[in-house]
């Protein structure tokens, strides 16, 4: 008889739960972020979603066919990856494009390196990375059905010609940008129901979110209501609870936790403020994926009944 390792979410007794659970819990939690986009930007923002997931769990099926694995369309991972991915384009996306990266995320990103679990980087992030660089369509605003403007600059593009921005429209979703970034109460009511269900700790987003309010105050010269305005701007809201607090590639520990999202920030900043992108959230969550094992290396678990 074959004997087979099965491999679950800690803590293993006494416990309820399975990857499943803990995708649908993130689901969940996109749900606030999916309405809010769909009410602001109409049935384009729904087509989106609807071709990334789509794609993302067909981009999943076919390739364990094509392999010869076990079907793990089930984990609901590939619809998680999708809907992410998703909340971060614009909504008059070409949806081909959408789908090309959906199909990049599950099958380059993810299933190449052996599947969930084994992917060095999130796919999303990556996903998003490769069509900001391939696809022109990435860079230009989309502003939700009703305002005075159809697309024009980004509130960070604004924030850098020393705009200022209305905080209430930004922490609502009135202004311009990608599906997921504009509603920034959206975004909070999904990552404090994470927190409260325990799919993911406070460390890394408030780490993360502190770091950049902090680094900007500064470089701001201590102006307050700009600051806040970077950070309600862009991807940082999404990215801080979503994408970097991704338990593949971000630290174990609650040290390795602050390391990761204090890094983050740092180049978030740097790249927002002296980069060629308006945006470093997606290359920031990237950079310090590709450093997590080292973060992993220098902060390890202390061994129960070890030396102190």
């Amino acid at each position: 008889m074959e004997n087979k390792l099965h491999v679950s979410l800690s803590p293993h007794i006494h416990s309820n739960n399975s990857t499943m659970r803990t995708m649908l819990d993130v689901i969940i939690a996109l749900v606030p972020a999916s309405v809010a986009a769909v009410i602001l930007f109409g049935i384009p923002a729904l087509l989106v979603i609807a071709v990334c997931v789509v794609s993302a769990v067909a981009g999943e099926a076919l390739f364990n066919l094509a392999i010869k694995k076990e079907q793990t369309i089930g984990d609901l991972s590939a619809v998680v990856t999708g809907l992410i991915l998703a909340l971060n384009l614009p909504a008059n996306i070409p949806l081909w494009q959408a789908a090309v990266g959906s199909l990049f995320a599950i099958i380059i990103v993810k299933g190449i390196f052996g599947g969930l679990g084994k992917n060095i980087v999130n796919p999303a992030i990556a996903a998003r990375v490769f069509m900001l660089i391939a696809f022109g369509s990435m860079t230009a605003a989309v502003f939700p059905k009703g305002l005075d403007a159809t697309s024009g600059a980004t509130p960070l593009a604004e924030l850098a010609q020393d705009k200022t921005l209305n905080l209430m429209d930004l922490f609502l979703g009135k202004c311009g940008g990608a599906l997921g970034e504009t509603c920034a109460l959206a975004l909070l009511i999904g990552g404090v129901y994470l927190i409260v269900r325990k799919v993911i700790t406070w460390h890394i987003p408030v780490a993360f979110i502190g770091t950049t309010f902090l680094f900007t105050l500064a470089l701001e010269g201590g102006n307050f209501e700009t600051t806040l305005a970077w950070v309600l701007s862009g991807g940082l809201m999404i990215g801080a609870f979503f994408m970097a607090t991704d338990y593949v590639t971000s630290p174990s520990t609650v040290k390795g936790k602050l390391i990761f999202g204090i890094g983050a920030g740092v180049i978030t900043v740097l790249i927002r403020f002296f980069g060629g992108y308006p945006e470093g959230v997606s290359f920031a969550i990237l950079l310090m994926n590709i450093v997590n094992p080292y973060i992993d290396s220098l902060t390890p678990r202390k061994l129960f009944g070890g030396k102190k």
